[in-house]
This record gives structure tokens, C-alpha cells and sequence, in this order.
């Protein structure tokens, strides 16, 4: 093994809750050495002042944003910006030869005009926005496999997505009918203090927000459109639930053929998702709950069809921050490598 060689990477935005996620796998990675860690808020920072919990394990300071500098030293950077700022610093990255994954909007769309009408931010990086994957390796493992540029996707498409995929691949839904009743623990609101998540706000109390115009909304909807092969619109609402971490994706759909049981789907699941080692179908009649997939990179998904209406439920749990986020880039990174798809990535949660 003499000549073993871990592969440098930074995180741009370490200071997040994706971000600290992001060290703390990284940390635990095979094959990767955390050589850059930077931030423009908390530039000049200990990473443990921030997070006194890792002192003993991550001895290094925030540093500014200086694209070149970091190319220099990096050669895989993920980047946990807020929207509209990855696409400032991505195309230097690219063009000095980094891998890059992007855990915000900026290239999860493929049409821009989408992207400008619901994040309000113009784009000049046409080019760069082209070449970018999306990054849920579920569907685009292939393509993931190829490129140089990730779009992560967010947490509740994540969720929402694995649910829906094989209905809409299979063309077994009707797609105009797919509703998505979505719920997320705090943390998916980030580290920046608001109000709404104080816990004399949120706790013991459970509200929609986002109806009809939540930013995650075009994200779900381009994803549907490529896998029925054509534009489909979708209905989805998110709500806040007073627990740290987690989604749980409830999504409902008129069946194509109203003879279709439990057992069918369950089978159709199965066998789409039968290389993907992430995704786990529950048995019949079995429902999941998110504290089975909390602390993991796992999706577990339930399946029940209700006759009398003639619709399949199908629900979806995820930890919003592993899978729904740093877990899900750096399976990304493992496909981009040409490694193993669970390497450095926790395989089970931790319950109850």
C-alpha cells in the first residue's frame, strides 16, 4: 500500500448544518483527506469554535473564498453556499479541473429561465449550468458517473422523488394526479437564526408554509417531466415538524390500471430500485417512520394501494441532512470516483 494517495477536498459553506454533516463524513472517509474548510462569514474562525464538539477531531481554521487558491490545493469541492452564490465560483473550480458538488439550486435545473423565475437571480454561467448532473444517483447513477459538476438536489425532492420515480418511469400513474404532502424537521431551515424556528415557536405545533410556491416545486416537477417523457406538473405542499431531523413524504396518485395491488408495486419497486443500495421497500402493510433512516444515507419507502379509490400511496422517509443532503453528495463523489457507492457512509441509523 506504499504509495496510497487520499484525494484532497474542501467544503466551501463548512460552517452549515450541511456543512458540519459533510466534515464528519468526510472525516470517517477512506479515501479522502479535508484539506480546506471556508466560509466568508466565519473566515479567520476555528471550525471547532463553531462546533465545539469536534476540537479534538477537526484542528483547522475557516478560511476566505478564493477560488484559485482552492482549486490549487482541492481536488474535489463541495459547496454549501446559499442559493446564488456557487455559480459565482464554480466555473473557476471547473476550469482549474475540481470535481465540483453543489448542495443549493444553482445547478439542480436544466433550463435556467425555471431557475431565475423561482430563485429571482440571473445567470451568466450558461455553459457551466449545461454540463451540470443531477445529482440523485437513483436515476442518473450513469450520467453521475461521467461529469464534473453535481446539482445536488434538495432534501424534500430527494424524498419525494424516490417515491415517485418507478410510478411515472413505468407510466403506472396518472402524473397530473401526484400529490405531495411532505414533512421536515427544523433543521432543514439551516443554522441562521429565525423566529418561526424558535422552540417556543415550532414546538408542539405543526404547519404547512410554502402552499403553491415552494421553491422545491420546479425541481419535482423537472424531474417528473424527464421520467414520463413529458411536462407534468405536480402538487406540493411542505410542512414544519417540531423535530430536529427528518422528512416524510406522503405521495398519493391515480393508477393507470385500477386492478393493481399492494403486492404489484411493492414488486415494480423492488426490482427498480434492486442495484440501488440506499433504497429499502418495506414489507407489506409495514410503514416507515424517519427515526428508522435518522444518522443514515438510507430511503425506506412504504407502498399501500387503496382500491376503493383507485390510488397508490407510497411514503417516503429520509434524514433530511444525509440523504436529503451531505450523505447523498458524497455517494455522488463515490459514483464520480469510481467507488464503491457506500463507501464512508453510515449504513444504519441510530433508533429509537
Amino acid at each position: 500500500m506504499g504509495n496510497f494517495r487520499r484525494v484532497p477536498v474542501g467544503i466551501i459553506g463548512a460552517s452549515g448544518y450541511g456543512g458540519v454533516q459533510l466534515v464528519r463524513l468526510l472525516m470517517d472517509h477512506p479515501e479522502v483527506e479535508l484539506v480546506y474548510l471556508g466560509g466568508e462569514s466565519s473566515a479567520g474562525k476555528q471550525f471547532a469554535d463553531i462546533y465545539p464538539f469536534l476540537a479534538d477531531t477537526v484542528n483547522q481554521t475557516i478560511e476566505a473564498v478564493e477560488p484559485e487558491n482552492i482549486a490549487h490545493r482541492c481536488e474535489v469541492v463541495f459547496i454549501g453556499l446559499p442559493n446564488g452564490l456557487a455559480c459565482q465560483i464554480a466555473p473557476t473550480l471547473l476550469e482549474k479541473g475540481c470535481k465540483v458538488l453543489d448542495l443549493s439550486a444553482d445547478y439542480r435545473f436544466s433550463d435556467l429561465a425555471t431557475y431565475t423565475t423561482w430563485y429571482d437571480t440571473e445567470r451568466t454561467d450558461l455553459t457551466t449550468a449545461a454540463s451540470a448532473v443531477y445529482g440523485l444517483p437513483e436515476l442518473y447513477r450513469d450520467r453521475i458517473a461521467e461529469t464534473q459538476l453535481i446539482g445536488c438536489p434538495g432534501c424534500y425532492p430527494t424524498a419525494s422523488l424516490l417515491a415517485l420515480s418507478p410510478l411515472l418511469k413505468q407510466g403506472l400513474i396518472v402524473p397530473e394526479t401526484a400529490i405531495i404532502d411532505a414533512k421536515s424537521g427544523t433543521s432543514g431551515g439551516g443554522r441562521q437564526a429565525k423566529i418561526n424556528m424558535l422552540l417556543a415557536e415550532a414546538d408542539n405545533s405543526l404547519a404547512a408554509y410554502g402552499v403553491a410556491r415552494h421553491r422545491h416545486t420546479p425541481e419535482i416537477e423537472q424531474i417528473c417531466s424527464d421520467l414520463a417523457g413529458h411536462e407534468v406538473t405536480v402538487q406540493f405542499t411542505p410542512h414544519l415538524i417540531p423535530m430536529v431531523r427528518g422528512i416524510l413524504a406522503t405521495v398519493y396518485a391515480t393508477l393507470r390500471d385500477p386492478g393493481l395491488v399492494r403486492d404489484d408495486l411493492i414488486t415494480i419497486y423492488r426490482a427498480f430500485y434492486r442495484n440501488s443500495p440506499w433504497v429499502k421497500i418495506c414489507e407489506p402493510g409495514v410503514y416507515p417512520q424517519t427515526k428508522w433512516a435518522c444518522g443514515s444515507n438510507l430511503c425506506y419507502i412504504g407502498i399501500e394501494v387503496d382500491p376503493r379509490t383507485g390510488r397508490a400511496i407510497v411514503m417516503s422517509a429520509i434524514d433530511n441532512l444525509i440523504k436529503g443532503q451531505a450523505g447523498q453528495a458524497i455517494q455522488c463523489l463515490n459514483i464520480m470516483m469510481g467507488w464503491d457507492e457506500t463507501l464512508g457512509l453510515p449504513k444504519l441509523g441510530f433508533y429509537p
